[in-house]
């Protein structure tokens, strides 16, 4: 049987689906955020939802509950934001940020403030309203519409092991060079 045409991602597939690869990294069992910032299809920096360096997280030693949120976590979105600050020559004005959620409110006035243009999320955790305040600001939000084709490549690829293969071409051959 011949094999159907591979299916290659748009953007916001692949994006996406790292945002939730990112997520696994989560160290709070209340939500395991994930974020990836791009700009110009390339990426700047990743995030999840997990304490600061250095310190104790969630799975480790309990939540840290501030009227009724866990604080000992950094939220993906920020995290991110905080990751491209400290990669020299980084600039996350006019980027896309990638969300497994969409942010709440504190996080959607730190995207706001670093100049992100658009947010992609996948599902809504709390409330719509932190969307209105990113349009109000002039971003574009946008929910990721779940791409059936994509899941189903992704799960494969998961799935199956590191296929090897040669190319038509053989062998490549290294000479010496003087």
């Amino acid at each position: 049987m011949a094999k159907s045409k591979y299916y290659r991602p748009t953007w916001d597939d692949y994006f996406m689906a790292l945002a939730r690869i990112v997520a696994t990294r989560g160290t709070c069992d209340r939500l395991r955020g994930g974020a990836v910032l791009v700009k110009n299809n390339r990426i700047i920096s990743t995030g999840y939802n997990g304490s600061p360096p250095g310190l104790p997280h969630c799975d480790e030693v309990g939540h840290l509950m501030e009227e009724g949120h866990c604080v000992r976590t950094i939220h993906a979105e920020h995290n991110t934001i905080l990751q491209a600050a400290v990669i020299p020559g980084a600039s996350t004005e006019g980027s896309t940020l990638y969300v497994k959620f969409l942010p709440c409110i504190h996080c959607c006035k730190y995207v706001v403030a670093a100049g992100i243009k658009r947010v992609v999320y996948a599902k809504v955790y709390r409330n719509t309203k932190s969307a209105d305040y990113l349009r109000a600001a002039g971003l574009r939000v946008d929910l990721y519409k779940d791409n059936s084709e994509w899941n189903a490549l992704v799960r494969e690829i998961f799935e199956d092991e590191v296929e090897e293969t040669i190319a038509p071409e053989g062998d490549v051959v290294m000479k010496d060079v003087k």
